[in-house]
């Protein structure tokens, strides 16, 4: 007889009225469906947010990018580098400034490159501030066409610029400015020569509007003083200095203004005659902090150079950048990277272009 309930537990299931068991049976295959159908859940809560992580503007730009896709990728960027810089120093600038004037304008996706076609005739290339002084389309060219050897449709044209830029820092500087490019840019489809107007500043700015011009792009007054130094390498046109630095006063070495005189006619305009010259007369060639004590000396040739002395907190940082071996440079690096992840379109966004002067399907 069955004295207690623990009794009635410990009775095989034989024992167990039929109703006893048809219940513990519907018990059995209503969990089992029940597991069944939080599997089914998990796995398509996984896909969605892989995809839609994948399809996210906010997807990250990663280091090594492009190891699986196309392990040489940087290795042929950083080749064709070397080669252009060897022959003309000049091409490591071009890639510099091209970042910049590609980042500020639609963010960096490669749409500065695009040629003018039936459809867009007037693209970002022939805008003022580009046109004609931007160079280094066909280096551009040589790195993609290497690629396209390499790993067909793979690596983007935003990112060649991207990596162009920092092997070109890395060379001038001779190895002092080193840093990963975080990469996985996609390059944009439109581009148009009034956006390059309102998104980068004219070299005869002020110092709130080079601020302000920094800030709509999430960077800051840092940020502004730290990749002005740049332009202690590379070559400017006369007609970007000579109607606001010489033809009327201003705070410019009177030595270098005689010198500047000399090189430059007092008329000189863009698509005329407009000569270039060197923008740091020290070392023209290496991407150090000379800048800097050239804007302590007023030996600068940009009124957007000079302006940097006209607040306390860039001036500042000017001295900092000029006295402190090492100082400008490792902020340089991280400058340029953050540049470099202005505005980008990644995932889905956007196109690999198989020619970067030209959008697929033209």
């Amino acid at each position: 007889p069955i004295e207690h309930f623990s009794d009635l537990i410990s009775l095989p299931i034989s024992n167990l009225s039929q109703e006893s068991k048809l219940a513990a049976s519907f018990e059995e295959i209503e969990m089992a469906a029940v597991a069944a159908k939080l599997q089914v859940l998990v796995a398509c809560a996984l896909l969605l947010l892989a995809v839609g992580c994948q399809a996210s503007p906010f997807w990250p730009l990663e280091i090594g990018y492009y190891h699986d896709k196309c392990p040489q990728a940087e290795a042929v960027v950083k080749s064709v580098m070397e080669k252009a810089i060897s022959q003309n120093p000049g091409n490591g600038a071009a890639m510099i400034r091209m970042l910049f004037h590609d980042c500020f304008v639609e963010g960096c996706d490669a749409s500065v490159l695009l040629d003018p076609t039936p459809f867009s005739p007037t693209p970002e290339k022939l805008s003022p501030p580009n046109d004609p002084t931007l160079r280094g389309f066909e280096l551009i060219d040589a790195i993609k066409d290497a690629l396209e050897a390499a790993c067909p449709g793979v690596v983007s044209c935003a990112d060649i610029v991207a990596f162009a830029a920092r092997d070109a820092s890395c060379i001038l500087s001779r190895g002092k400015v080193n840093f990963q490019m975080p990469s996985g840019r996609r390059d944009g489809t439109f581009s148009n020569a009034s956006e390059p107007l309102k998104f980068l500043v004219p070299p005869t700015s002020n110092l709130s509007d080079l601020v302000a011009s920094f800030v709509i792009k999430g960077l800051n007054a840092e940020d502004l003083v730290v990749l002005s130094g740049a332009h202690t390498i590379g070559r400017s046109h006369c007609s970007s200095f000579v109607s606001d630095r010489l033809n009327t006063p201003s705070d410019i070495n009177g030595g270098l203004a005689a010198f500047l005189r000399g090189q430059c006619p007092a008329d000189a305009t863009p698509g005329g005659n407009d000569p270039t010259v060197m923008q740091d007369v020290v070392t023209p060639n290496k991407l150090d902090r000379q800048y800097y004590k050239n804007v302590l000396s007023h030996t600068v040739l940009f009124t957007s150079d000079a302006a940097l002395m006209t607040s306390a907190e860039t001036a500042r940082m000017v001295v900092e950048n000029a006295k402190i071996p090492g100082w400008w440079e490792g902020r340089f690096e991280k400058a340029m990277v953050k540049m470099a992840g202005i505005e980008v379109k990644t995932g889905y966004q956007g196109q690999i272009r198989k020619n970067c002067r030209a959008i697929n399907y033209y």
